[in-house]
């Protein structure tokens, strides 16, 4: 695989956060469904992971949701945007992290697989640590933070982990194998 210059790296970055803002609204305006089925914010945080690394990776994570919530409202401040925050950022920074360690397995696929399904669960793992937090020291009720609950957000959200499990290595090498050749 081929490596991408810092320069380059932080245009991968920048156009990671652009892709994961105006995803989720457009597909929120246009499909009409929710984020927490879909995950498309998700998508270019586990990419960019892939693509420029952990470094570059946990950035993508913080800073899309950050943003988002800035300029479309989503995630709602309280409580998403804090659990979407420390969720992504394991995303981008564990998938770029495993990706570069495993640089010698020959097989594409299982590189990419053996980095993102950790970052999922791992992601998904901080995902229920701060929810747990944030339900402790809060004064919600059970009734209007039982939609946010793990297993409640891991059913809603299996189509679109089956979305970036099937999407994801295609389109990292897709990237990558463009990259080579312009190299």
């Amino acid at each position: 695989m081929t490596q991408f210059s810092k320069i380059q790296a932080l245009v991968v970055a920048g156009l990671m956060i652009a892709i994961g803002v105006l995803m989720p609204w457009l597909l929120g305006h246009s499909v009409g469904l929710p984020g927490t089925v879909l995950l498309p914010m998700h998508i270019p945080v586990l990419l960019g992971g892939l693509l420029v690394g952990p470094k570059y990776g946990l950035m993508i994570g913080v800073i899309t949701p950050i943003l988002s919530n800035l300029i479309t409202g989503m995630p709602p401040t309280f409580p998403m945007l804090p659990i979407m925050i420390g969720e992504l950022g394991v995303y981008g920074f564990v998938s770029g992290f495993i990706f570069a360690k495993t640089s010698k397995i020959q097989n594409g696929f299982v590189r990419v697989y053996a980095s993102m399904l950790p970052a999922m669960i791992l992601g998904r793992a901080m995902y229920g640590i701060i929810f747990g937090v944030l339900v402790l020291s809060s004064s919600y009720t059970s009734e209007s933070i039982r939609a946010l609950t793990v297993p409640l957000a891991l059913v809603t959200g299996l189509p679109g982990i089956a979305i970036q499990l099937v999407a994801i290595p295609i389109i990292t090498f897709s990237i990558l194998n463009l990259k080579s050749r312009h190299n």
